[in-house]
């Protein structure tokens, strides 16, 4: 089953072009496959990165927005560009490691829902005190009161057929909430244990701040739109 492998980065000239070679070492050369990184209007050097290393990398596509518009809308138009009705997903940054594709992958195809999200589980989290904390507290809040069957929304590391994806609501900050949204539309959540790595370059994009007081206001609103199930089904994916 031929996947795309969509990154969305932000400012991520460090960490992209080294993250698209793990990703091909990771898929082989004998599988079917491409790699796009959505560019989400970078001010650094990451565009410049990715047009070098299209050279030596044949499957890799590029797609860039003019301007920041956000890891979902990023995500959204990375999924949107995608050849291929099973998508998997990374974050830019580098700490989601692409050695762990093949099994969430694996995981996917073992399934006979075609309306299936694979979500990477971080155990062991390599970030500040601060970002565990605050993840963990967030993690316990948003389960507890949507029932969304995942421990770890925040990972980068997802499998999912596009169609399906396609066929959901999307908002700024939906994808902290795909979980929820897929078992909104008869979907099933399955949870694969992941590696996680120290950023490597860069800083992080996101705060306490930056995502408390949006995470509050998002949440009211998919709990609003849990109550309103909507029902959806797809053949399972296989081209």
């Amino acid at each position: 089953m031929p996947v795309s492998v969509v990154i969305t980065a932000f400012d991520e000239q460090d960490n992209v072009v080294p993250l698209v070679a793990e990703v091909a070492a990771a898929l082989g050369d004998d599988a079917e496959w491409e790699v796009i990184v959505v560019d989400d209007g970078s001010s650094d050097a990451t565009a410049e990165r990715l047009r070098e290393a299209r050279e030596h990398q044949p499957r890799l596509r590029v797609v860039r927005h003019r301007h920041n518009a956000g890891q979902s809308t990023a995500l959204l138009s990375g999924v949107r560009s995608a050849r291929y009705a099973l998508v998997a997903s990374l974050d830019g940054d580098g700490q989601n490691d692409p050695a762990d594709l093949p099994r969430l992958i694996a995981a996917f195809r073992e399934s006979e829902n075609p309306n299936l999200i694979v979500m990477g589980e971080r155990r062991e989290r390599r970030d500040t005190w601060l970002r565990r904390f605050s993840s963990r507290v967030a993690n316990g809040v948003r389960t507890a009161l949507l029932n969304d069957d995942c421990h770890d929304t925040g990972c980068g590391l997802k499998v999912f057929g596009r169609e399906t994806f396609l066929a959901l609501p999307h908002f700024d900050h939906m994808h902290r909430f795909l979980p929820a949204l897929y078992k909104r539309a008869g979907g099933t959540v399955r949870n694969v244990p992941v590696r996680h790595r120290p950023r490597r370059s860069g800083r992080s994009k996101y705060g306490v701040h930056n995502r408390l007081w949006v995470g509050l206001v998002d949440l009211a609103g998919v709990l609003w739109l849990a109550r309103r199930p909507c029902r959806v089904e797809f053949d399972r994916p296989d081209n």
